[in-house]
């Protein structure tokens, strides 16, 4: 099947948002997305962008059952590692079910990985739920390494309540 990758663009921020929530649905967590396309448009195209976006399109002829032509994305940002430097975090990977399994997936990461690359980056990370064993099995046929059980790293956050109080506590 033929598609592109290219570049998201403010227009594409509906779609992004919509494929934003089919992943949540398939995580199992609809309820955790607060964001719109308004939020996408504004973190990720004013003047100091958030986080960049690649998008995969196929053509009219081969639009899903319900008439989209975009049909994954992957979104990411740029971290840095005071072990290694510059680091690329890979937030979402989605592509709609009926088009998984046609090299849509791995060309939208390797663009990304491309992109790290042109930045001088030197690590892609992401992370993936521990139930999703294809998902995690594909990133590691690609050579991705499982730091949780290789380092025993942890992924934590503030959020809420927790991240306020946590800045309350600033000087």
């Amino acid at each position: 099947m033929k598609f592109t990758i290219c570049p998201a663009k403010p227009e594409d921020c509906k779609d992004i948002e919509r494929m934003i929530m089919e992943l949540a649905v398939y995580e199992k967590m609809p309820d955790q997305v607060k964001i719109s396309h308004k939020e996408l448009e504004r973190d990720g195209f004013g003047p100091n962008p958030f986080y960049q976006c690649v998008v995969a399109e196929v053509p009219e002829e081969h639009m899903s059952k319900d008439g989209h032509t975009k049909v994954g994305y992957a979104l990411f940002f740029y971290t840095y590692s005071t072990w290694k430097g510059r680091t690329v975090f890979m937030e979402d990977l989605y592509v709609m079910p009926e088009y998984r399994g046609k090299g849509i997936g791995k060309a939208l990461m390797a663009t990304v990985a491309k992109v790290a690359k042109e930045q001088h980056c030197v690590r892609l990370q992401f992370s993936v739920l521990d139930w999703n064993k294809p998902s995690l099995d594909f990133y590691l046929a690609k050579g991705a390494e499982d730091l949780t059980a290789k380092e025993g790293w942890h992924f934590l956050r503030f959020h809420g309540i927790a991240l306020d109080n946590l800045a309350q506590e600033a000087p």
